[in-house]
């Protein structure tokens, strides 16, 4: 945290007292002070919980790279086998409607550590992806210009949680800044392979020996997945009476595409049973794929889910499941259009880089035994900034909403409050040329309503998402006041945010190949 940010915190209790079942809470009251107009949180004293053993006392996040929504069982997918995920949702609640801030990655990660849309710290591309200054492709816009590391001045979910007493925890994919910016200098107290790359790009990649400055070597072919859930483990085993915050960001099932060769081979006899493999359609200017079959992608997806039970194991050995709020999501929607094509987001359309479904509806589930009801499911829509503020009241550190954009879940997932009567709009400003094909825009969703503005050409896309969940039929023309409605609000959000814009590119050629092929 910045020298700018100045944290003051009262503990009216012992340590060893701290929301521990049967024992008194602590009450804390932390302060962040605002200098030179920079976020605000504000902790509040605790109150009305001070007994209640079924309050969270600690918190796992699973955050998962590139998983789209329906590469779950309990999602729908009848190729790739998740057991340990799948039994979050029997256990839990499933989340139909969640969002990720951005169809890459960078930008929703920031936004689900510090509960803010990403375009308030300029994280708005995946950090690596060229600045206008240095751009040749021929696209008809620049992108805009964006940070290349989480400021300091931003206040992480770490940061809230440490403050309040807990053991901070990460292991997997940073991608938020390189020295100076890594997760040890944003509030973690252990850093298991965080970096700056945006996936496991040295040494034998996702097996040891990884390379990875952050992440000793294993025995030879150890997963790296599987490594970082065991650390997880190992963590728990070592928390004591201390809360821990456990955040997993894994690097799977991010590209390179690869996995154990007895996995490939089980699922490439699970393909050949399969009437139509490989099934593609149109999404100019690219494919994408409608068939989930890929056999290393479901290997993938296998071993993320066994690391997942590898961390839920370690909670029941413990006897913690049930004080231990699990959090599961992804980062965006499944990879569909590009490097391989590994997944399918039917009914979604296309997936990562895209303003469209499959690029930003991801899966989300939420477990704590005997708070939240097993095996329920909420439909309202959620995005990522509100994971902050949602852990931190199920932690009883609450946040005033200075500087956050999120709201806390808490009262839905407890079944205190019931979905909102009137729906509050979530928001997507994307002003980048995806890898994956998709074009610089932006997008609002109110209700069941969605409206796609692309800044290329100014062209609007309205669709009705009760009525038309992929996407196919433009109720622009029809509805026109609908339309105008969702661009008024989507433009004062941007203005609210300081959106930063694409701008015409003075070399772009039409006569050239688009530079989104």
């Amino acid at each position: 945290m910045s020298q700018d940010v100045a944290v003051q915190h009262v503990m009216n209790n012992e340590r060893n007292s701290m929301r521990v079942p049967g024992y008194s809470r602590l009450f804390l009251l932390g302060l962040f002070l605002v200098v030179g107009g920079l976020p605000a949180l504000i902790f509040c004293p605790c109150s009305g919980h001070a007994e209640d053993p079924t309050r969270p006392l600690n918190v796992v996040l699973f955050l998962v790279d590139d998983l789209g929504q329906r590469d779950l069982g309990c999602f729908g997918s009848t190729f790739y086998e998740t057991p340990n995920v799948d039994r979050l949702a029997r256990e839990g609640m499933r989340l139909t409607d969640a969002y990720a801030a951005c169809p890459v990655c960078s930008p929703s990660r920031a936004s689900v550590l510090t509960g803010r849309y990403p375009q308030r710290c300029r994280i708005t591309d995946y950090i690596g992806a060229a600045q206008p200054s240095n751009w040749t492709r021929n696209t008809p816009h620049l992108p805009a210009p964006y940070a290349e590391a989480l400021p300091h001045e931003e206040v992480t979910l770490a940061e809230v949680l440490k403050a309040a007493g807990y053991a901070t925890f990460f292991g997997g994919k940073w991608h938020l800044g390189g020295e100076g910016f890594l997760p040890e200098s944003q509030g973690f107290d252990v850093n298991y392979g965080g970096i700056l790359d945006a996936a496991p790009r040295r040494g034998k990649k996702y097996f040891s020996p990884y390379g990875n400055p952050k992440l000793a070597d294993g025995p030879d072919g150890e997963h790296m997945c599987e490594r970082l859930a065991t650390e997880a483990a190992q963590f728990i085993d070592r928390s004591g009476p201390q809360p821990f915050f456990v955040y997993l960001p894994f690097y799977s099932v991010h590209t390179p595409l690869m996995t154990r060769p007895e996995l490939e081979r089980k699922y490439a006899e699970k393909r050949r049973s399969r009437a139509q493999p490989d099934r593609f359609g149109d999404e100019p200017p690219r494919q994408v794929r409608l068939s989930q079959d890929h056999a290393v992608y479901a290997g993938m997806v296998e071993t993320m889910d066994r690391a997942v039970g590898i961390v839920l194991d370690a909670l029941d050995r413990h006897g913690l499941a049930d004080t231990t709020l699990v959090v599961f999501t992804s980062d965006n929607g499944g990879l569909s259009t590009s490097e391989g094509s590994p997944t399918a987001n039917v009914p979604w359309r296309a997936g990562k880089g895209w303003l469209y479904e499959g690029g930003i509806r991801v899966p989300a589930l939420v477990r704590l035994p005997g708070v939240v009801p097993a095996g329920s499911v909420s439909a309202e829509p959620v995005t990522s900034p509100d994971w902050l503020p949602t852990i931190c009241e199920a932690a009883d550190v609450r946040l005033q909403q200075n500087g956050v954009d999120g709201v806390s879940l808490w009262p839905m997932l407890t079944g205190r409050k019931p979905t909102t009567a009137k729906p509050r709009p979530l928001f997507w400003h994307y002003p980048h040329y995806g890898n994956q094909g998709g074009a610089p825009g932006a997008a609002i969703r109110e209700g069941d309503w969605k409206l796609i503005e692309w800044f290329d050409d100014g062209r609007e896309e309205l669709y009705d998402l009760a009525a038309d969940p992929s996407e196919t039929r433009n109720r622009s023309a029809e509805v026109p006041e609908r339309a105008a409605t969702l661009r008024e609000r989507l433009h004062a959000w941007q203005n609210d945010v300081g959106a930063l814009m694409t701008t015409p590119n003075p070399a772009y050629d039409p006569n050239r190949p688009n530079g989104r092929q």
